[in-house]
């Protein structure tokens, strides 16, 4: 009995003793898992990582709930000695910790679900600027295909437009032109050159052809008597050599000496360089005044136009076509109006624009009224008022067609004017081009000029090489 008293006591220790474990042991898990609660809700939401750090993340985050299970799991080991059974406590179940760990997994899998919308957003905005971008370049590409494409149009069409245009001012060349000349005297001539030698009768025939030409009595005899000279020294036996004894001596004539360069005009250092043309009516004059400006023009010159022709009817507007066609300026009076005034306006004005050459027209004058010649007088005298010189050169229109009469019209038209070159039109209309060798050789004056037909590119400067050439072919 003397033991038993302090035995409660003991047994109460020990029974009390493994209580307060168990109450301890709780108590530690219970804040295990709030420390795991709180640190799960305070921590702050992250960028979204790869898939492979995701999986790792919560692959050690799993790790501390497998061991607390496993160690809710394990029993308690007893310790040897007597226990009480302690009164049944209440224990929280696994209900929290799951609700948790579902929160968690869902706030990941939200997380997860953010970073791949975030990558597909941020793959389809590389999509869409690579998309752009090719887009962009294919454009571009088109456009300068369309450049190209437009560029080399512009350029097959210039080309077209070029060569229409060449086509157009290509004219056609002295020999052509000459065509019905060469059928004329020349074929006579010809029928000469093909006997078997140079005898009496070949000297007569030569005659009757040269006097029936358009070349003139004096030029026709000149020629004559050169060739018999030569017959006589026996150096004509052959009627191969007298061709080239008549061709080289035609040559000789026609190569008047004249100050004009190759392109026909003899433009000097005066400016403007004043030109007065003359010439009958229907000689061709104003056109041959248009085409001449168009070859200024072409030579890189300034050029103005004055229609001095005030009495034919449309003279003044066939002249200020032209000047509309080359692009140049054309001083106009009115119909009827005194042509030296016009002509005299015409060269105040070329001197005031600053302009290189002045061409002036004229009133076409019968060469046969001498009042209207000393109209052509005054016309010059004026038109010297208006510049020191002028007029610097004296151009005359002559028509191939009127044969003999055109030697008539140069020789009275040069002793008013003082003409210094000669413009031959309508070579190509004619049979008469032999007058060019009966004008060069009376007057001694250089032809400028040959005119083969309408456009612009037949207005020939003339080459008394290329004439003779063209005669003989």
């Amino acid at each position: 009995m003397a033991f038993s008293s302090p035995a409660l006591p003991l047994a109460l220790a020990w029974s009390d003793a493994g209580g307060l474990a168990v109450l301890a042991a709780l108590a530690v898990l219970l804040v295990l898992v709030a420390l795991r609660l709180a640190r799960g809700h305070q921590k702050p939401p992250a960028a979204p990582a790869p898939q492979a750090e995701i999986e790792k993340e919560l692959a050690g985050a799993q790790l501390p709930e497998a061991e607390e299970e496993e160690a809710e799991a394990q029993p308690v080991k007893p310790t040897g000695k007597p226990t009480s059974i302690p009164t049944p406590i209440s224990i929280p179940t696994a209900t929290e910790p799951s609700a948790a760990r579902q929160a968690r997994e869902e706030e990941e899998a939200r997380k997860k679900e953010e970073y791949r919308r975030k990558k597909e957003a941020e793959r389809a905005e590389k999509e869409r600027r690579a998309q752009e971008r090719e887009e962009e370049a294919r454009r571009a590409r088109e456009a300068e295909e369309l450049r190209a494409r437009q560029a080399e149009e512009a350029r097959q069409r210039a080309l077209e437009e070029q060569r229409k245009k060449a086509e157009a001012e290509a004219g056609q060349t002295l020999a052509a032109g000459l065509a019905r000349t060469r059928g004329g005297f020349m074929a006579r001539l010809g029928s000469l050159f093909a006997g078997p030698a140079v005898d009496d009768r070949t000297l007569a025939e030569l005659e009757e052809v040269l006097f029936t030409a358009d070349i003139g009595v004096k030029t026709a005899t000149r020629l004559l008597e050169a060739v018999r000279e030569k017959v006589r020294r026996k150096e004509l036996t052959d009627p191969v050599k007298l061709k080239a004894a008549l061709r080289a001596e035609i040559e000789r004539i026609v190569s008047v000496p004249t100050s004009a360069g190759p392109d026909g005009l003899a433009i000097g250092a005066a400016r403007p360089w004043v030109v007065m043309v003359a010439g009958v009516n229907g000689s061709g004059k104003t056109t041959t005044i248009g085409k001449l400006a168009a070859r200024v023009q072409a030579g890189g010159r300034s050029v103005l136009l004055g229609a001095g022709d005030t009495f034919r009817a449309a003279a003044g507007e066939q002249l200020e076509i032209w000047a509309e066609r080359v692009g140049a300026p054309c001083v106009r009076g009115k119909d009827g109006a005194d042509p030296a005034s016009v002509c005299f306006e015409a060269v105040k004005e070329g001197v005031a624009r600053g302009v290189e050459v002045v061409l002036c027209d004229t009133a076409g004058r019968l060469h046969t009224k001498a009042p209207l010649m000393e109209e052509l007088k005054k016309v010059k005298r004026v038109m010297a008022k208006a510049a020191e010189g002028a007029p610097h050169e004296v151009l005359l229109v002559l028509d191939s067609t009127n044969g003999q009469n055109a030697i008539a019209q140069a020789r009275q038209f040069h002793e008013a004017l003082g003409v210094t070159g000669l413009v031959l039109t309508k070579l190509d209309g004619t049979a008469k081009g032999g007058v060019i060798i009966g004008i060069c050789d009376e007057l001694q004056l250089p032809v400028r000029f040959a005119g083969v037909g309408e456009k612009v590119a037949d207005l020939r400067p003339f080459d008394p090489h290329e004439f003779v050439a063209a005669l003989f072919e």
